[in-house]
């Protein structure tokens, strides 16, 4: 294993380049193999582990099931060296007889002083911990006040509940607009960010603000400077919940074009090629980037996470990555052959 130092420019350490996430942890996960799971990540090094305040409370569970089982795991292994955990608050039930949405009503509760406070000292007594190391707001809350958000985490980090706030499903505006309020309230700034990412991306769309775009990735690398802090970018669903192997899984999210499938053929003959599975080439691939980012996964099987394991040290050949980030050829105009294709191309290069 890996690892990478996150911070804030106050609070900084450790984690490992591959996150472990829980969603399921307690609900289609069953304790035991989640125990298993956990057990078998810190054998191997890994060192960060994600949850939330709710999940699964959209599906089988009440909300703070993967909080709950990490808290039993944790109490009855004791907390290994060096473990780092993040959990995110804002995206609760606001009213808990009404069910969760990602479209309005969505019934968020929201980043308020008042809901983060109670929130965060709500998941650390489900995790039974003292201190959480990396507490994100799940969902930007254009209807707070962002002075208000900034300054309720801006608190629990001076208190020393919370080492690093962060924000996930953000606009890029958000986050520079929160990290300048931050340093106008003298509290320290968001010092992570969690967005979608993986090796497939979607079609541009105005108001899709949960994808991490080049221009957070570009800004993400320009911190870590004198008057700008350090901004790490941890992304959820890198494997595209199974879609970059399994062609019975959905590419959902706006991903579902021609670029696409010609970069999911290109990972997979990339893949053969370096002697890993997609998926590995895949993680790969984020981990050792330009602007590397932390990738969140999810598995629920030891199998799939031994899988995600041998990602952890596998360095793609820098001819194999270049291949993959190649920019795809564009497929020929209709209606025109070969030759007549390349004169438009010429043309509209010239």
């Amino acid at each position: 294993m890996r690892y990478r130092t996150i911070g804030n420019g106050r609070t900084g350490f450790d984690v490992s380049t591959i996150c472990l996430g829980t969603m399921y942890m307690g609900t289609k996960v069953d304790e035991a193999t989640s125990f298993a799971i956990l057990d078998r990540f810190v054998e191997a090094g890994g060192t960060f582990i994600d949850t939330a305040n709710n999940y699964n409370h959209w599906g089988l569970g009440h909300g703070r099931d993967s909080e709950d089982v990490i808290g039993r795991w944790l109490a009855s292994r004791g907390r290994p060296d060096g473990l780092r955990i993040a959990t995110k608050v804002g995206a609760g039930k606001a009213d808990p007889n009404l069910p969760l949405s990602n479209t309005p009503p969505t019934n968020f509760e929201g980043l308020g002083a008042v809901v983060v406070d109670r929130e965060v000292r709500e998941s650390a007594r489900h995790l039974g911990v003292e201190r959480i190391d990396v507490v994100y707001g799940h969902v930007d809350d254009l209807e707070t006040p962002l002075a208000e958000t900034v300054g309720a985490f801006g608190a629990l980090q001076d208190e020393g509940l919370i080492g690093i706030s962060g924000i996930s499903n953000v606009a890029l505006w958000r986050v520079v607009e929160a990290r300048e309020e931050a340093l106008r309230q003298g509290v320290a700034p968001y010092g992570v960010v969690q967005q979608q990412y993986s090796y497939i991306h979607p079609a541009p769309k105005l108001g899709r603000h949960n994808f991490a775009t080049p221009e957070l990735l570009s800004y993400a690398a320009s911190t870590g400077v004198d008057g700008r802090p350090p901004l790490a970018v941890t992304v959820y669903s890198p494997l595209h919940q199974g879609a970059l192997t399994r062609t019975d899984k959905t590419l959902w999210g706006g991903v579902d074009h021609p670029t696409t499938r010609e970069r999911l053929r290109r990972l997979h003959e990339v893949a053969r090629e370096a002697g890993a599975t997609p998926n590995q080439v895949a993680l790969a691939w984020m981990i050792g980037s330009e602007m590397p980012v932390i990738p969140v996964t999810g598995p629920s099987s030891i199998a799939q996470l031994e899988e995600v394991l041998g990602a952890a040290d596998l360095d793609l050949d820098p001819v194999l990555r270049a291949r993959l980030d190649a920019e795809p050829e564009a497929a020929p105009a209709p209606g025109l052959d070969s030759a007549e294709a390349a004169e438009v191309a010429d043309t509209a290069a010239a």
